[in-house]
């Protein structure tokens, strides 16, 4: 079977900006007529210099200067022009892209997410993305441009003596032939300088997040050697590549515009010899001297043609990830029973499984509570329930249906997820609660956070429900972020609510008042909890005690004391540590 050819590149970015390929060929059109702008006025100076030689009659060179500035003009307008329709459809089509790189994150696994550092998230949806500007606002355009002055001087210089058209394309030929050689091993370059920028992004991430360990251990950036190391590296790969590099590009931009170094000798011979007039000659001359220029503007766009294809191999690598499969339209469920049947499950190409054949059945509006040792896989279960992966072996199913058949839209509105380390956004209380329910009223907000037990340390701070969070939730305390956090999963109001060690954060005096909000709220829903305070599941309807990726058992409070030695074991250790404290 013939394998199926890769598209290039470039026809992978045009065809990121289909929607604006209109404004793309006006903007080509608009360039083109800047260069016959250009060309009128080169002409202009030749057909002057022709006058002047022969007649010498000023006046006759009036109309060529009207022409001249004419074309000055058409030149101006018909540039800027191009640019400005060029790049408003390239930053179209940057924000088109970074939207669906945003979109498709939202479909892939948790686990995909979790497992790529987010500085190469930011690198590839910021920098990367941004890096497609000069291929679309200028490539396209411009380098038209460019390219068609040279070739139309040439044509004309060709028209005019073919001897002297040759002579005036030896150094152009000889830079290019030199340019060559850098570009060999641009590409390769450039995926190179991709990957450090990529270990120094997610260096300096992980130091601005570990700031306050790298602090208490008296360590500064230069001490921290992942970051350092990472800096140095980078900047040295740049230093080496263009110490490389820059013996060819010196050589080629000091070639491509010395066209006098083959003109006037061969010029002057032909002249000597009367096979070339004056007139000729002069024009040749001044026409020459406008040919280095836009071509040395257009081989600068080269470089463009060679990044562009680690920045759409990059993009791609989002754009191209596996994503959970499901349906569009949204589907009829039984009731909310929660069943796992046969379920295991490893993360990414791991062998190990983190879940072996786990069953259990969640009946609507019951308490379960999930504990045991930490690594035992009661999180995992938590969020394959949640719909964050899908399993690797056997089904969950919810109401009668197979997760994998349920939109992803509707299992988000059916289950409310709040873990321990649940993330604030850098904007108001107010807006990181109602994102809960976007349509929520000031008064629902604030209702809702009086039963989660936060309203009263919110009223406290200087600008109340309108404090900024900062970024993660930054200027708040670990209990008061968490407390937000409950408060914007209550307000969700879905029919399952699954908190993930949720209460971890907070103090053991609020902790009371927290449970007993979550009981009122959460009356006559689905509540699956995972906590490490054993206290505070006691009264759930069904305990089920996880280890080593598997159900040991399950039952009441006083069942499993009774007859699980591991949950007795458990009870006994809360015990010993709550007296202690």
């Amino acid at each position: 079977m013939e394998k199926k050819k890769e598209p290039s590149p470039i026809s992978v970015v045009w065809g990121w900006a289909e929607k604006y390929h209109s404004k793309f060929y006006g903007s080509v059109v608009l360039a083109v007529l800047g260069v016959a702008g250009t060309m009128a006025a080169y002409f202009s100076i030749a057909a002057m210099i022709r006058i002047l030689l022969e007649n010498g009659d000023f006046s006759q060179c009036l109309p060529w200067c009207g022409l001249l500035l004419i074309g000055y003009l058409v030149k101006s307008v018909g540039s800027a022009w191009s640019t400005s329709m060029s790049h408003t459809a390239t930053y179209y089509t940057l924000r088109d892209i970074r939207k669906k790189m945003l979109a498709k994150l939202s479909r892939v696994p948790m686990g995909t997410i979790l497992d790529t550092p987010s500085g190469q998230y930011k690198t590839t949806i910021v920098d990367r993305v941004e890096g497609m500007e000069p291929t679309l606002a200028h490539l396209i355009p411009e380098m038209t441009a460019n390219l068609l002055v040279p070739v139309a001087i040439a044509v004309y210089i060709f028209a005019l003596d073919w001897r002297m058209g040759f002579a005036s394309l030896v150094t152009t030929v000889i830079g290019m032939a030199i340019m060559s050689q850098s570009g060999k091993t641009y590409a390769v370059r450039w995926e190179g300088a991709v990957a450090v920028g990529k270990r120094m992004a997610n260096a300096i991430i992980e130091y601005v997040g570990g700031i306050q360990v790298v602090k208490a251990f008296s360590q500064s950036a230069g001490s921290y050697k992942k970051y350092s190391g990472a800096v140095e590296e980078n900047a040295q790969y740049y230093v080496d590549w263009m110490h490389d590099n820059q013996k060819y590009m010196s050589t080629m931009q000091t070639w491509t515009p010395s066209v006098l170094i083959t003109v006037l000798p061969v010029g002057l011979l032909l002249w000597s010899h009367g096979s070339l007039s004056a007139s000729d000659f002069f024009t040749i001359i001044v026409l020459s001297m406008g040919f280095a220029g836009p071509f040395l503007a257009a081989l600068s766009f080269v470089d463009e043609l060679a990044i562009v294809g680690a920045n759409v191999k990059e993009i791609n690598g989002i754009l191209d990830s596996p994503e959970l499969n499901r349906p569009e339209g949204k589907t009829s469920l039984s009731d909310e029973k929660i069943c796992l049947k046969q379920v295991s499950f490893s993360y990414g190409n791991q062998d190990e499984k983190v879940l072996k054949g786990v069953n259990l059945t969640i009946n609507l509006g019951t308490v379960t509570a999930l504990v045991g040792p930490s690594g035992s896989g009661k999180s995992t279960i938590a969020k394959l329930i949640a719909g964050f992966w899908d399993v690797t072996e056997g089904n969950i199913t919810l109401g009668g249906k197979d997760i994998k058949e349920i939109p992803l839209d509707q299992l988000n509105q059916e289950i409310a997820y709040v873990s321990q380390d649940n993330y604030l956004f850098d904007r108001t209380i107010r807006d990181n609660i109602r994102m809960g329910k976007l349509n929520a009223t000031d008064a629902e907000v604030e209702a809702v956070a009086k039963a989660a037990g936060c309203d009263g340390f919110i009223r406290k701070l200087d600008k109340g429900y309108d404090t900024i969070c900062g970024e993660g939730g930054g200027h708040l305390s670990g209990g008061e972020k968490q407390r937000i956090s409950i408060a914007r999963a209550m307000l969700k109001n879905a029919k399952i609510v699954i908190l993930d060690e949720a209460t971890a954060s907070i103090d053991p005096e609020n902790e009371a008042m927290i449970q007993k909000a979550i009981s009122a709220l959460t009356k006559g829903k689905t509540l699956i909890v995972i906590a490490h305070r054993l206290g505070t599941i006691t009264d759930a309807d069904n305990i089920v005690v996880v280890q080593d990726g598997h159900i040991e058992a399950q039952g009441t409070h006083e069942q499993l004391k009774e007859n699980c030695p591991l949950y007795s074991k458990m009870w006994n250790s809360y015990l010993g540590v709550r007296d202690v404290a």
